[in-house]
């Protein structure tokens, strides 16, 4: 591996962190609070880091799959290291482990959070926390393929090693072209739920942080009580709205805005996702149903806490352990599913759940007819061998993370309910679980080795384990 080459792009991608750090001191100076200088201190440091590694090392060879990885890897945690600052020199959370553990959150999109006063922080340290979302969501390396041409050489390996799904989607044959056109559909999602919501009655600072969160499938709010604070259902179905386009495939939302009026109906990740989302919001309604007088309202939050679940985002509304629990356990499934393939969304992924649902009905087929050749379908179209076998080596890895991670947390002192539900939302990027991490608690609580186990589980979920659990492979740092 060309570790100088890796180096170098973390440079590049170190001013870019220092540079959107900088988007909060108009907010610190708006509201008139004393968190800019701090804020501005982070950024220099940061820029400094990124300026010194560019100094001091260079980009000499063509990117392959090994630098592709190790960029991705690094990068995520050095923006999660350098975005800390903030919070650390400002003193809003002026422990080391919390401050990573929400930074950490805030770029993988999961949402998880240590904050017990969130009101009580000042807005600029606020907009970077929801900062840190956005620019997650997207992701860093999509960000900067859209803005660096120079990473266009060896920019497929970026690509592949952090866009989520069993396959990379791209729109044009150029990656770069790709990586503009994904976040520029990214911006306008965010652009127009802003607008929504300020018809909804919302300052502009909180529909800002609100949209970052929404479109990342992130669920970082301003407020210590989540989408309940604002107490509208207009803002509950405009999230409920952006929730779900967040959670679908956005290459679907490019074709369909150039005029591939059809692009929606011809994918079938997108059926089952739909379909999952109205089954599981009907059985979680059936349990939620008793527990509400005004049953308006308990359609509506149903609706709402199975979206915010599915897709991921981990917004707060409703008590969802005054539920059922089989309520709860169609949550924990739809926590373990997660959103779209080449959304935001974190989880399993919809389209893997499906092409195992497929694979084991091939393999009742083949028990049946042994000489029968029965490949899963998608579109059509007999699904790869090679990417068949990367679903069931990815749903393989993912249970063995859950597992090896609830004996880690349990190993902390924490029940196992609250253990199982903390690795899972982490995992998947939800942020709020169950029992002691539920929609009313966080992750203060926790020890600081188990805080650091689930910051883990964040990255890996939001890296899909291969791009980062290769680096420790021996066979990665062999010539």
């Amino acid at each position: 591996m060309h570790l100088r080459s890796v180096l170098h792009l973390q440079g590049y991608l170190l001013t870019f962190c220092a540079a959107f750090m900088l988007t909060a001191l108009p907010w610190s100076f708006y509201y008139g609070e004393s968190d800019w200088p701090y804020i501005l201190l982070s950024a220099g440091i940061t820029a400094g880091a990124g300026f010194l590694l560019l100094r001091f090392t260079r980009l000499a060879h063509e990117l392959r799959v090994r630098e592709g990885f190790a960029i991705v890897s690094f990068a995520w945690i050095l923006f999660s290291l350098f975005g800390a600052l903030p919070f650390l020199l400002t003193g809003a959370i002026p422990n080391f482990t919390d401050a990573f553990f929400e930074t950490m959150s805030g770029f993988t999109t999961t949402g998880a959070s240590i904050l017990t006063d969130i009101e009580a922080l000042p807005h600029g340290v606020l907009f970077w926390r929801s900062m840190t979302h956005w620019l997650g969501g997207m992701g860093i390396i999509v960000l900067s393929l859209a803005v660096l041409p120079m990473l266009g050489v060896g920019g497929m390996q970026l690509y592949k090693a952090e866009v989520a799904g069993p396959t990379a989607d791209k729109l044009t044959p150029r990656v770069t072209q790709t990586a503009k056109i994904l976040w520029g559909v990214y911006a306008a999602m965010t652009l127009l739920q802003t607008v929504l919501l300020l018809f909804g009655g919302m300052s502009l600072f909180d529909a800002l942080c609100t949209s970052f969160g929404t479109v990342a499938s992130g669920g970082f709010s301003p407020r210590n009580a989540s989408i309940a604070y604002y107490a509208s259902s207009y803002i509950d179905w405009v999230v409920v709205i952006f929730m779900v386009a967040a959670g679908t495939n956005f290459a679907l939302h490019y074709r369909f805005a150039t005029g591939q009026l059809r692009a929606y109906w011809k994918d079938r990740e997108f059926h089952v996702f739909m379909g999952s989302l109205v089954v599981a919001s009907v059985l979680v309604l059936l349990g939620a149903w008793g527990a509400y007088a005004d049953k308006a309202a308990a359609v509506r939050d149903s609706i709402f806490v199975v979206v915010t679940m599915h897709t991921s985002t981990g917004f707060g509304l409703a008590n969802y352990e005054l539920w059922s629990p089989g309520a709860q356990f169609v949550l924990l499934a739809v926590m373990i599913i997660g959103g779209s393939a080449g959304s935001t969304s974190g989880g399993l992924k919809v389209v893997r759940v499906y092409l195992l649902f497929k694979y084991i009905l091939s393999e009742f087929t083949r028990l049946l007819h042994p000489q029968a050749v029965v490949p899963a379908r998608i579109h059509g179209a007999a699904v790869p061998r090679e990417v068949m076998t990367n679903v069931l080596g990815y749903v393989g890895v993912y249970w063995i993370a859950i597992m090896i991670g609830v004996y880690l947390v349990t190993a902390t002192g924490a029940d196992w309910i609250t253990s199982l539900s903390a690795v899972v939302s982490c995992l998947g990027g939800v942020g709020p679980g169950m029992g002691g991490v539920g929609p009313y608690d966080n992750y203060a609580w926790m020890a600081p080795f188990a805080k650091w186990v689930l910051a883990a589980c964040m990255l890996l979920g939001r890296l899909e384990f291969f791009s980062l659990l290769i680096l420790f492979s021996p066979a990665y740092w062999r010539r």
